[in-house]
C-alpha cells in the first residue's frame, strides 16, 4: 500500500501544481452542458430521457482528456522507464496510476454536477446517494478500463485518437450498465427492475480491477 500511494501521490502532485488535466476536463464538461442546454428546450419528459446519457457522454469525454494525460506525462524525459527500474512490483504501478486518474477523474465530476443539475434542473436529489453511488461505480470500472488502455496507446502514433478507439467498445457495457441504473432511479422504479444492471456494473468493475493489474506488466514491456 505504501508503494501504491506513492506512485498515487506524484501524481496528484504533479496534478496540483499543473492544473493540466483538471481545468481542461472540467472545462470541456462545462462547455457540453452550455451547448446541449442552449441547442434544445426540453420538455420535462424530454429531460428525464436524456438526463443519464448526458451525464455519462460529459463524464466520458472529460475522463478520455484527463486519461489521455496520465502516461503522456511518463513519456517526456523518458520517466517511465525510471518508474519501471523502481524494485516496484509492476501491477502496484498500474494501482498507483488507477487510483491517481480516478481521484482527478471524481474531482472533475464534483465540479460539473451541480452545474448539470442547475442546467437541467432534475430533481436528482430524491436520489442522491442512489445516483452518487452509481456514478462512482461507473467512474471505477471506466477508470480500470481507460488506465490500462492509457499505457497501451502512450507508444503508438496519434494516440490521443487511438485511446477512444480502444477505450469505449470496451467500456460500453458499464456506460451502457450505468445510463441504465440512473435512468431507472430517476423514474422512481423499484430496485427489481435494474437489479441485472446494476449487478452488471458491479461485476464489470470486479473483473477490469483486477485483470489489468495481471497484464499491466505485459503491457509496459511492450
Amino acid at each position: 500500500m505504501k508503494q501504491i500511494f506513492t506512485i498515487l501521490w506524484k501524481d496528484l502532485l504533479v496534478e496540483l501544481k499543473s492544473k493540466e488535466s483538471l481545468l481542461s476536463m472540467f472545462t470541456f464538461g462545462l462547455l457540453i452542458l452550455v451547448i446541449f442546454n442552449f441547442a434544445i428546450e426540453p420538455t420535462p419528459a424530454i429531460k428525464r430521457a436524456i438526463t443519464p446519457g448526458l451525464l455519462w457522454v460529459t463524464f466520458l469525454f472529460s475522463g478520455v482528456l484527463g486519461l489521455n494525460r496520465s502516461f503522456a506525462l511518463e513519456k517526456e524525459n523518458m520517466a517511465i522507464q525510471g518508474m519501471l527500474l523502481a524494485p516496484v512490483d509492476r501491477g502496484l504501478i498500474y494501482f498507483g496510476k488507477f487510483g491517481a486518474n480516478l481521484i482527478i477523474l471524481l474531482i472533475a465530476e464534483i465540479l460539473t454536477l451541480p452545474f448539470f443539475l442547475l442546467f437541467l434542473n432534475m430533481p436528482l436529489f430524491q436520489h442522491f446517494w442512489w445516483i452518487i453511488g452509481i456514478i462512482l461505480l461507473g467512474t471505477i470500472g471506466f477508470v480500470a478500463v481507460g488506465t490500462l488502455f492509457s499505457a497501451m496507446a502512450t507508444n503508438v502514433k496519434m494516440s490521443e485518437v487511438m485511446l477512444p478507439l480502444l477505450l469505449f467498445p470496451v467500456s460500453t457495457p458499464i456506460l451502457l450498465a450505468a445510463v441504465a441504473c440512473i435512468r431507472d432511479v430517476i423514474a422512481g422504479e423499484p430496485f427489481a427492475t435494474y437489479q441485472n444492471w446494476f449487478f452488471l456494473l458491479v461485476g464489470f468493475d470486479m473483473i477490469f480491477i483486477v485483470v489489468p493489474s495481471l497484464i499491466f506488466e505485459y503491457v509496459v514491456e511492450e
